[in-house]
């Protein structure tokens, strides 16, 4: 690499090689090399592989992400998916924002998850490209929704299937609780270590799991009300109006009168609270794939635990960003 004397400062200056990596002791290929393999492999395994330093592996996965995002171009989305991340202890959180229709994150950010955080990612984006958003997919945390409609008049939210069950999924354990609470003797053992059995569809449970089910909602009468319940529940989902919908929770609602079940009761008046982000789903324009976001979740969990925690996290927004764009 030739060294010239630049007319317009007067200091000695190395040619630039459009082949060269931004440490110029290797090539853009190798750099693309290493970002391949490092998708997969820890950095560590890739700097012993190559006989490299730790911070070179680092560096050059770095520029090859980079070099990923300027490819995918800036997003224009109009199906957004909202979700935060813990990143470390103490409540340290991260806004993930994902184009649900390229099935690909576009945003990780802010320093939690209130507002303003939120809204960090709308004057990233622009105000063009925000008035083209039409539908946002989050969970029922307010902040979030006050942030999209402020910045996104008119926006229809959805609100995820999967935060929903969790909920339903929590109330019907404080049932089960409250029974083992209540019984005593040989009652106990059929609720004891049980929890996930009730929380699991039936059609995912192995063979003992079934039988294990079937014992325990013959002996409880309160926790097989429960259970039916909450696997009923699941079918609101498949209305296509929201007439139907509602006259299904109705019905739903009905069925918890006399049954002393109060996690339910106060489950239903969350319900009721939040319906019209549920009762959205009923509009064929918004049926989306409500599981990319928990989808990329997991994959950043993923990430996260590999390298057992990260601290670098303009690393850790360079994974996020491009953990679903095609290898170069």
């Amino acid at each position: 690499m030739r060294r010239v004397a630049c007319g317009l400062c007067g200091k000695v200056k190395g040619e630039w090689l459009a082949w060269l990596a931004e440490n110029p002791f290797y090539t853009k290929r190798f750099a693309w090399l290493i970002g391949r393999r490092c998708r997969a492999a820890t950095i560590k395994d890739m700097a012993r592989e190559y006989h490299l330093h730790w911070g070179t592996v680092k560096e050059l996965e770095k520029q090859y992400m980079r070099e990923q995002l300027r490819r995918a171009g800036t997003p224009g989305p109009q199906v957004i998916g909202i979700d935060e991340i813990s990143i470390r202890k103490g409540h340290t959180y991260r806004i993930v924002v994902s184009d649900l229709l390229r099935r690909r994150p576009i945003w990780f950010g802010g320093t939690d998850r209130t507002e303003a955080s939120l809204t960090l990612f709308f004057d990233a984006l622009g105000k063009k490209k925000c008035l083209g958003i039409k539908l946002a997919v989050m969970d029922m945390w307010k902040p979030f929704r006050n942030a999209t409609l402020k910045q996104v008049p008119g926006v229809s939210i959805l609100f995820d299937k999967f935060h929903i069950i969790v909920h339903l999924g929590e109330a019907l354990d404080r049932v089960r609780k409250s029974e083992y609470a209540r019984l005593t003797g040989k009652d106990r053992q059929f609720i004891k270590g049980q929890k996930y059995t009730l929380l699991s569809h039936q059609a995912n449970l192995s063979l003992d799991g079934r039988r294990s089910l079937a014992k325990l909602l013959r002996a409880n009468k309160r926790l097989n009300t429960a259970y039916v319940l909450k696997e009923l529940f699941g079918q609101l989902w498949d209305y296509q109006s929201e007439v139907g919908a509602r006259r299904f929770f109705e019905h739903w609602k009905q069925a918890l009168k006399w049954q002393r079940l109060k996690p339910y009761e106060t489950f239903a008046r969350m319900i009721d609270k939040h319906w019209a982000g549920i009762a959205a789903y009923c509009h064929p324009q918004n049926r989306v794939a409500l599981g990319f976001v928990e989808g990329v979740n997991n994959k950043i969990r993923v990430l996260q635990r590999r390298a057992y925690g990260l601290r670098d996290e303009e690393y850790l927004r360079l994974k996020v960003l491009t953990c679903m764009l095609p290898e170069l």
